[in-house]
């Protein structure tokens, strides 16, 4: 599967780089997070529950940045299992500044294999575009709260 999108956010360019290269930060987004271990700057891993429909499962993700451009351009790959399940996500986000606005690109080639993929194929669409849509409302919200101009820039 495959997911495209923008999102324009009210943030300057550094400051939503530093937030979605920043695995403490960008994981706070991201539902049914578990746990994450951070193995090094540009390697972590991240226990997360997800599932469609009546099959869940939790998936062990390990997540590296495989290329890192900054503050531009980001690729990250995760791979991830859970018992009779797989999930290969590659995703890619693309910052261009406006002033004081910041457009992100973003695209995510999906792979999914196993019980999940077999039982909820045809559920799989609308609850990835559920999650997206939740994703990226919470890093919209959080880049464009006051608070959030403290953020600082991350050493990746």
């Amino acid at each position: 599967m495959r997911f495209e999108g923008t999102l324009d956010i009210a943030a300057p360019r550094d400051r939503v780089w530093a937030f979605l290269t920043d695995p403490k930060q960008v994981t706070t987004c991201a539902p049914d997070v578990q746990s994450l271990d951070l193995t090094d700057p540009t390697h972590f891993k991240v226990v997360v529950k997800a599932g469609v429909g009546p099959i869940k499962g939790t998936f062990n993700m390990s997540v590296e940045f495989i290329d890192l451009r900054a503050p531009e351009h980001a690729e990250v790959l995760a791979r991830g299992q859970a018992p009779g399940s797989a999930v290969e996500m590659r995703n890619t986000m693309d910052l261009v500044a406006a002033g004081e606005r910041t457009t992100l690109r973003w695209a995510s080639d999906v792979t999914v294999n196993g019980m999940i993929a077999q039982v909820g194929a045809r559920l799989m669409q609308g609850a990835a575009d559920k999650i997206t849509q939740q994703v990226f409302s919470c890093i919209q919200v959080k880049l464009e709260s006051p608070a959030s101009a403290g953020i600082s820039a991350n050493p990746a």
